[in-house]
């Protein structure tokens, strides 16, 4: 009977694998980039201790030791483990995202995974596979878009480690980095990545802010160049928002009128490259804006290129007023608030 049992489990396994070839497959690559980086760690005090280690490498360490806790004791976000490891990528890139979108529509293409939901990007330890599977997207008709990514969070599965490209980061962009991988741990609803990703956004923005006037000071150097580069990062990510809307007109305008599909891309492509040329003028003086597009003559981006905007920044503005306006800018209160009517993983 137990034999009979065990072989009935074996059978079903070997069917499950089967029937779930390309999950099982891409999960054991994960499981495998994700474990080959955590054997070749080292302890963050062993990193410090080390003489042949820069000194400037090492104050960055420390930076980001004090930016953790800055965020546990100021922000009330979870104490962890993530961040006492170093992991040496020697210049190369670690992992790579699809995003991918509906031809005629701002939508994103979206992938299923066991336990933690739904999720509008894939990512990949091998560029070979990635480059694989926007290739069958591509066939299949949907907008993609790959890139690099810097950092990544396993949401308090594992111990994520200090990537040295993170080293590289101006102290601004370094807070921002690591209180938004830290708000993943605290805080993460399954099948709602928008919101996951647009709260960690808001806490990154905004607890890098207090944390460069606590250990800067109010006219630091350090302040003022992080605040000129958000200024700036706003006000493009506001303006590919309002180009999700133009395109949104645009190819609901297409339901109305009978177009082939040449014409629908070349009235795509002129929106596309309107918005882009457009983005230009965010804080130039127009004096000196140059006449000859910096997009002619290059492949331009695609639907997918959007999804970014609206899975990390469309809404920022419902986050900040919620705080501001209920909670008077305490955060501790407005995080345990979120706890409450956003339950996490």
């Amino acid at each position: 009977m137990v034999k009979k049992i065990f072989l009935g489990l074996f059978v079903l396994l070997i069917l499950l694998g089967i029937y779930y070839h390309d999950l099982v497959s891409y999960g054991w690559m994960q499981a495998k980039g994700q474990v080959t980086i955590l054997m070749n760690v080292q302890d963050v005090e062993e990193v410090l201790h080390d003489p042949a280690f820069p000194d400037s490498l090492k104050s960055r360490i420390r930076l980001i030791e004090e930016i953790k806790q800055f965020g546990v004791d100021s922000l009330g976000l979870s104490p962890s483990k993530n961040y006492t490891t170093f992991y040496n990528q020697h210049g190369k890139p670690l992992i790579w995202v699809i995003n991918a979108s509906d031809r005629y529509r701002i939508n994103a293409y979206k992938w299923s995974f066991p336990i933690i939901g739904t999720f509008p990007y894939k990512g990949y330890f091998d560029s070979t596979r990635a480059v694989r599977e926007e290739k069958v997207l591509k066939q299949e008709g949907f907008d993609t878009d790959i890139g690099e990514v810097s950092a990544w969070s396993t949401l308090g599965y594992l111990k994520d480690p200090i990537l040295s490209s993170m080293l590289r980061r101006r102290e601004g962009s370094l807070a921002n980095l690591i209180l938004h991988e830290l708000t993943h741990g605290t805080l993460f609803v399954k099948n709602d990545l928008e919101l996951n990703e647009n709260l960690a956004s808001f806490v990154g923005d905004l607890g890098a802010i207090r944390f460069l006037k606590q250990k800067y000071g109010l006219e630091s150097k350090e302040l003022r160049t992080y605040q000129f580069s958000k200024k700036y990062n706003d006000a493009y990510s506001q303006h590919m928002l309002r180009g999700i809307s133009r395109l949104d007109s645009l190819y609901t305008s297409f339901d109305k009128v009978k177009l082939d599909t040449s014409a629908k891309d070349i009235l795509k492509n002129q929106v596309i490259l309107k918005i882009l040329n457009d983005a230009d003028t965010l804080f130039a003086d127009k004096k000196t804006l140059k006449t000859k597009s910096r997009w002619e003559g290059k492949n331009l981006p695609n639907n997918a290129y959007f999804i970014s905007y609206q899975t990390y920044k469309s809404k920022q503005n419902l986050f900040r007023n919620e705080f501001e306006t209920k909670f008077g800018g305490n955060f501790r209160k407005y995080l345990s608030y979120l706890k409450e009517k956003y339950p996490s993983l």
